[in-house]
């Protein structure tokens, strides 16, 4: 057992100000309630070690995360309404913790997995990274805050094109964009996105705390509001065919027939 407990799901460890924390539910990262609880607790136990002055949020496997699983597929039809409003609930916590984040971004980040990216303050990612909000190619709408993060991350027009398209970004058209900070080959990117970490922990500790959250002031709020409205017209969608289309040609690897109903 580290200083910072045990964990089912991710691996924490402190070198020189700059922790690491790890997902290791290779190789897709699907994350659940507990993953998300899990996250939360290692950010806010982080926010209270004097020694740890910014945190890389890593990830084993392919992907970074590839989005949600609720009962063991990773499929979001089977996201439930309850374990939606848990997760969110919990999801806000992350966006409460005070240290600055960097996303190690190595493979594919969708859905909710592109919110727990977005979530970060940075991202380092690589050619091979992908980005998307897939969610209307589900016959769903986007969640984990996303609706508020993304157009503040690249303004409203381009948060709109992957919301309506669910087109993946690949990686140089991130950075392009500004969704991605740094590019660099995919066996450097979590050494990169230390680097920035470590960069960042050079500085004065309180100075840079105390201005994320200038910069992040009424983030959280933003979120937990977007997150409640956002699981409200999850919910009523859930119900439609065109939702459960969207789920089917999804495992089929077809393109979905949707019909507005």
């Amino acid at each position: 057992m580290s200083e910072f407990g045990a964990y089912d799901d991710i691996q924490v460890s402190l070198d020189r100000h700059v922790a690491v924390v790890e997902i290791q539910r290779p190789p897709h990262n699907f994350f659940d309630v507990s993953l998300i609880e899990q996250l939360a607790d290692a950010f806010e136990q982080l926010g209270e070690t004097a020694a740890c002055r910014a945190i890389v949020l890593a990830a084993q496997g392919k992907s970074f995360c590839a989005g949600a699983n609720f009962a063991g597929g990773g499929n979001a039809d089977r996201l439930g309404d309850d374990a939606a409003g848990e997760l969110y609930r919990r999801a806000v916590r992350l966006f409460r913790a005070p240290k600055p984040v960097v996303a190690a971004i190595q493979g594919a980040a969708i859905g909710g997995g592109l919110g727990l990216a977005v979530m970060a303050d940075f991202r380092v990612a690589c050619p091979e990274a992908r980005f998307s909000a897939n969610f209307t190619r589900l016959g769903f709408h986007p969640g984990f805050g996303l609706t508020a993060t993304l157009p503040r991350l690249i303004g409203q027009q381009k948060a709109a094109l992957m919301f309506y398209t669910s087109r993946r970004i690949k990686g140089p058209e991130a950075a392009e964009w500004g969704l991605a900070d740094v590019l660099v080959p995919l066996d450097q990117v979590r050494q990169a996105a230390i680097d920035l970490a470590a960069e960042m922990a050079e500085n004065a500790p309180l100075g840079v705390v105390e201005t994320r959250a200038t910069l992040r002031q009424g983030l959280a709020e933003t979120v937990a509001r977007a997150t409640d409205h956002e699981l409200e017209i999850q919910t009523a969608l859930r119900r439609t065919a065109d939702f459960q289309e969207g789920i089917q040609a999804t495992a089929e690897r077809r393109l979905p027939n949707f019909q507005g109903r």
